[in-house]
């Protein structure tokens, strides 16, 4: 006998409320109260109840999706993404939401399929990141009065949703506490300079400049997105060329990582020719390589308020807007 598909009749029938009553319990309806809501949730994971989205669509106008919008560059997915991935799909469980990714592999196609996830309506809202100052999926999406919300900051920050770590203190972090060991000269191997976290790192090292005695050397023919192979091989040949630099600033673990390799290979010693100062979503160089100085970025709380802040722009576009910027202090987040 073929199993029969539950339907809200069936958790109406089960539950005792009205089929109009359980719809509106799935869907968070803010007029159906706490318990009902359980009771109905309760017996729909009981029974292995699962929404029809397409049917839910059209009585309701929306997809209960949000979009993550990232790069494809497999040098791009790592760690740091997979953990903003992973925060956001546990912020969204338990709500009427679900998270699917968008990706895009070329320069050209950033604005098409934020484009295309609006103009199909294939979600409810998006989530972007590797914002630039004057970001062209921000106008769009801000022109189109499409919700969403960014990983980053743009020019047009006080008019839209945000979540941002302050890369601007890194930097003048990193140059303070470099300078205090004694490092006079510092390479940063920047992430693409027309990013805004890019800009905001240069800039924050530059203000340090302005008090502590430094070189400032940007990394030439690679960046922090770079494919390993490139950004291992165009450190290489910096610290190959001569000894002046004696600190070198890495954005992220992988960064960081190859930062490592490049020292060793190049014969010097980390912690006693050079130092690397690094940023990170996990902690792991302080336990594999104690010598390294870094900070910790809270992926978890990046996440979950993203996800937050997205959900708002859909269900309380008027209400005002979520946006955080996470400080960098000697005292940073650890885990």
């Amino acid at each position: 006998m073929p199993h029969k598909r539950p339907t809200l009749k069936t958790i109406s029938e089960l539950s005792g409320f009205a089929v109009t009553t359980v719809s509106r319990a799935l869907n968070d309806g803010p007029e159906i109260g706490a318990d009902t809501k359980e009771k109905v949730k309760k017996i729909a994971r009981e029974i292995g109840y699962v929404r029809n989205r397409s049917g839910l669509g059209l009585v309701t106008g929306r997809t209960n999706v949000i979009s993550l919008v990232l790069s494809a560059d497999h040098d791009v997915i790592d760690d740091h993404t997979g953990r903003l991935i992973s925060a956001i799909a546990h912020s969204l469980t338990g709500t009427v939401y679900h998270m699917n990714i968008v990706t895009f592999s070329s320069p050209e196609d950033r604005l098409n399929v934020v484009k295309h996830v609006v103009e199909t309506r294939a979600a409810d809202a998006i989530i972007l990141n590797q914002t630039k100052p004057e970001d062209e999926r921000v106008a769009y999406l801000m022109e189109r009065n499409f919700p969403f919300a960014a990983y980053g900051r743009t020019d047009w920050q006080e008019k839209h949703r945000y979540f941002d770590f302050d890369t601007e203190a890194f930097g003048e972090m990193a140059a303070q506490r470099l300078a205090a060991k004694g490092r006079s000269h510092f390479l940063v191997v920047c992430p693409p300079d027309d990013l805004s976290y890019s800009q905001h790192l240069i800039k924050g090292l530059e203000r340090a400049n302005q008090t502590q005695p430094f070189t400032l050397e940007v990394l030439k023919d690679a960046t922090s997105h770079d494919t390993s192979e490139n950004l291992l091989q165009a450190l290489r040949t910096r610290l190959d060329s001569d000894k002046s630099v004696d600190a070198i600033i890495a954005p992220s673990t992988a960064t960081a990582v190859l930062s490592l390799a490049a020292i060793e290979q190049s014969g010097r010693t980390i912690g006693v020719d050079i130092d690397v100062f690094a940023k990170e979503a996990s902690p792991y160089l302080k336990f594999i390589r104690g010598e390294v100085l870094s900070v910790y970025q809270d992926l978890t709380e990046a996440g979950d308020f993203l996800a937050k802040a997205a959900i708002q722009a859909i269900e309380q576009p008027q209400a005002p807007m979520m946006q955080k910027l996470e400080p960098t202090t000697d005292e940073f987040k650890t885990p």
